[in-house]
Parts: structure tokens; sequence; C-alpha cells
């Protein structure tokens, strides 16, 4: 097997302003079975400690001149946390904070400009490069604010669910049955326990009176009654 090798030394660093250039990102996964729950539940994101330290990081490191920002952001999340996916090139944000090795704020070494964007999870590896330095966790979203070391860390995760959530509200409507004024039609070998039935203008979703089992195309017609949820 191919050894697994993370860049090393600054001789490619890109600066601005006299701030290093770091990218990053939020890697996550949506939850199954969670659809219908509020984005906090929905979500899952990954961080990654680093030796001796209770609290956590989400992968970021120096952008370099031989590649974009996307590209730096995924080989961090490559390097630091055995991840791979599907990157949101549309950044949650620039945040100037300093190196944990300049932090004093008289210093003229250690300022960082970092741009950091969410990363959806599709492929999570055995090993990776900095797996001896950074251990990864999977965590909701209320223990990742416990547990995020920096208070900018805490505001880019505050902007990432802000994005997904926006996302979520921009996703087409759910794919209905084709239905003529209150008929559902179905294909044989379907069982019905609900229908849409078109109710002063609005739809909404009402129990079937009865669940039966359809053998043959049809189309099913019920009898309006008080609805129990409103879409």
């Amino acid at each position: 097997m191919a050894t697994l090798l993370a860049r090393r030394g600054r001789h490619r660093q890109l600066y601005e302003d006299n701030r290093r250039l770091v990218s990053g990102c939020i890697p996550y996964k949506v939850r199954k079975g969670y659809e219908e729950h509020s984005i906090e539940d929905r979500l899952e994101v990954l961080m990654v400690s680093t030796p001796n330290r209770s609290d956590l990081v989400f992968p970021k490191g120096g952008w370099e001149n031989d590649e974009t920002v996307h590209e730096a952001a995924r080989r961090e999340a490559f390097e630091e946390a055995g991840v791979r996916g599907n990157l949101n090139e549309i950044q949650l944000g620039v945040w100037e904070f300093r190196s944990k090795s300049r932090q004093a704020v008289s210093s003229l070494e250690g300022g960082c400009r970092g741009y950091m964007f969410a990363l959806e999870v599709t492929e999570e590896l055995d090993t990776w490069p900095e797996q001896e330095n950074h251990d990864r966790k999977w965590l909701d979203i209320r223990e990742a604010f416990h547990l995020c070391r920096y208070e900018w860390m805490k505001d880019a995760l505050r902007a990432f669910l802000k994005q997904m959530d926006n996302e979520r509200q921009q996703q087409p409507p759910s794919q209905l049955p084709p239905k003529i004024n209150n008929q559902v039609v179905v294909d044989s070998g379907v069982t019905i326990a609900t229908a849409i039935i078109p109710v002063s203008d609005r739809q909404v979703v009402k129990a079937a009176p009865t669940t039966c089992s359809v053998t043959s195309n049809a189309i099913i017609t019920f009898v309006a009654a008080p609805p129990f949820f409103l879409l």
C-alpha cells in the first residue's frame, strides 16, 4: 500500500497583509431517519484532536501557492481527518486569528486569515497522513459547540448551520403522487395509508379511512376529513 504523506514546511505558504492564509472545512453528514428534525438534530460534524488536548478543532492548514483555496480545504480534510467528500465552494466566512504558537497580541508574527467551507463527507478512510497526531470524532452540533477550542471556530459552526438551513429551505418540495381532485393514482402492489386531498386551496396530508392494498392499477377516492398535518 502506498504511504500517505502530509505536506511539510511553509516554502509554498501564501500570505496577505502579513497574515498567513489558512483554509479549512467543517466535515459533516446527515443522520438517517432525522429528515423532519431541526438542523441541529439532523447533522453530525467531524472534529479532530491534537496531542495533550481535550478540546477539538476542525481540520485546517496553510493555503499554498500551487493550489486553490478549495483544494487546500479538501487537502486538509484528507490529511488531518482522513475524509473526502463534496465541498460547498461558497465560503462560510473569513476569520482572522493568531496561531497557537504566536498568541501574544503585540507579536507581529502568527497572524492568520482563515477561510472555512462545508464538506459533505462521502468517504472515510481507515488510515490518513496525520493519523498519529489527530484522532477524529463525530459529534452532534451541541457537543461540537461544547468541545470546540476556539471562539472563531464556534462562529464558523454558526455560519455552517445558517448555510445548511438556507439550503434546506431552498430545496424543492417532496415529490407527491399524481392526483385528480381528491383522487390519488397508484400502481399495483402499493399499500395506501395516506392520501393527498386539496382542501381550501391548500394541500393537506390526511389519514386514509383504512389501509388497503392495491392489486391492480387503480384510482383511490377518499372522503375529506379534518387534517392532522399541514404542509
